[in-house]
């Protein structure tokens, strides 16, 4: 039986991505935030290019962040336009591109529709969001017939029943920590390609990509600011201390760390050429 969207029960105490944790106004927010793209843009972008997306392609770019996504998509890709959307837009801003427009908009609004496009694509926005479902439904209107929704999102595969670690206790902290006080769930992620089937598109398909913990690489550097910016949260869970935040942070810089890093799945289907009933 299909589970419901966790907005079911949703916490009245929780707020939004970027409002009490991650707030982008705090100095080092867009570095954080890069870093993520220094680790999954180039896997991003390969598949779009698998996907066929290039020149004459007008894109919707979800949740864009600093836009490295979006800009890479008109410089590398050669698409038409993008439109990058997110609840604030400072950082798109801060770089006006030739083909980029920017709309500050909240995508869960009723009136969100910023009109159809060949691509649409969302990566680490979902996983955040109370009403999943309602989501892949809205972004699926939002694709042309003939076009493809791209979503990606996190996967974590091995920390659940992972031995005990100063890395694992943090990690799993840190998703009780986000669920608490945002709404973030991973836990129903790996459904995505029956989720996108389900929203009636057709050529289905997934994949995951799981980076190295290296010593100074970008994913272990992003784990690391990830979870000095979410310390509060994460010891408000009760699972983990300071000192056992600061001894994860430091496993990340060792060449002993053996640790699995929580991965990117990417789902994508096609809307067909005649609209479905």
């Amino acid at each position: 039986m299909p589970q419901p969207d966790h907005e079911d029960t949703q916490s009245p105490s929780r707020t939004g991505y970027g409002e009490t944790v991650f707030r982008p106004e705090r100095s080092g927010e867009a570095e954080r935030i890069d870093l993520g793209g220094l680790t999954y843009d180039a896997i991003t972008l390969a598949r779009l290019s698998e996907l066929g997306v290039g020149p004459g392609w007008h894109c919707l770019d979800v949740g864009a962040g600093t836009g490295t996504v979006a800009r890479r998509l008109l410089s590398r890709a050669g698409v038409a336009s993008v439109l990058a959307v997110d609840r604030d837009v400072r950082f798109l801003a801060a770089s006006p591109t030739a083909g980029l427009r920017v709309l500050q908009a909240d995508i869960s609004a009723p009136d969100f529709d910023p009109g159809r496009f060949r691509l649409v694509h969302a990566r680490f926005v979902l996983m955040h969001l109370p009403s999943y479902r309602r989501m892949i439904t809205k972004l699926c209107e939002l694709v042309a017939p003939g076009g493809v929704l791209v979503l990606g999102d996190a996967v974590d595969l091995t920390t659940a029943g992972a031995p005990s670690t100063p890395y694992t206790d943090v990690m799993r902290a840190m998703w009780q920590g986000l669920r608490n006080t945002i709404g973030t769930d991973v836990a129903w992620v790996p459904q995505y390609p029956r989720l996108l089937r389900d929203a009636g598109l057709t050529s289905v398909a997934a994949e995951i990509q799981v980076p190295p913990l290296l010593p100074g690489s970008p994913i272990s550097r992003f784990w690391a600011e990830t979870w000095d910016r979410a310390r509060a949260t994460i010891v408000d869970t009760g699972l983990v201390d300071e000192a056992t935040i600061d001894a994860a942070i430091r496993s990340l810089d060792s060449p002993e760390c053996a640790e699995l890093s929580p991965g990117l799945i990417t789902a994508w289907g096609w809307k067909p050429e005649e609209a479905f009933p």
